[in-house]
């Protein structure tokens, strides 16, 4: 199998441009179409870089540019320096990184359906809870033991019964 800098240079030959056409129609800087086609990945600072000018190379040259990218992929997870992304900071990742990375791959569609129906799940276990709870209750126990007492002493009197009605 080829490697990406020798498909972009023979292709660029096929079709008889020169590197400063291609520059010219790309917008990309003749030393970078040379170090692309030279397989020199030194030059660039991050591998972002790399995979935009190889797009854009590619796409100009009409070669299959998802089979190059994937052949790119794996030449730069060989190397050292783009196996991964560069860190943003000096600084050491923390847990907090490690779960706003993880809640970033999320699909959020997806999990909004999961977080509602289990929503939705809590509500039912806590209504059916309720209600056991309630059934299961005696209405009676807080009475206590006795007859019923007024809070206050009788005075003697007592209610006058409604008259009966013809």
């Amino acid at each position: 199998m080829t490697t990406v800098a020798e498909q972009l240079h023979l292709a660029r030959e096929a079709k008889s441009l020169t590197i400063y056409q291609v520059a010219e129609v790309t917008k990309i800087r003749t030393d970078h179409i040379r170090a692309l086609e030279d397989g020199n990945f030194d030059v660039f600072s991050a591998p972002v870089y790399i995979r935009g000018f190889v797009r854009t190379y590619a796409t100009l040259l009409k070669l299959d540019v998802a089979q190059v990218m994937a052949t790119l992929d794996a030449e730069l997870g060989k190397t050292d320096k783009f196996s991964e992304p560069p860190p943003l900071t000096d600084e050491p990742r923390g847990a907090l990184d490690f779960v706003m990375l993880q809640l970033s791959k999320l699909n959020w569609r997806m999990a909004r359906v999961v977080l509602i129906a289990a929503a939705a799940l809590l509500v039912i276990v806590v209504i059916v809870s309720m209600v056991r709870h309630h059934q299961h209750a005696d209405p009676l126990s807080n009475l206590g033991t006795g007859v019923y007492q007024p809070a206050q002493p009788a005075s003697g009197e007592t209610l006058p019964v409604p008259a009966r009605r013809p």
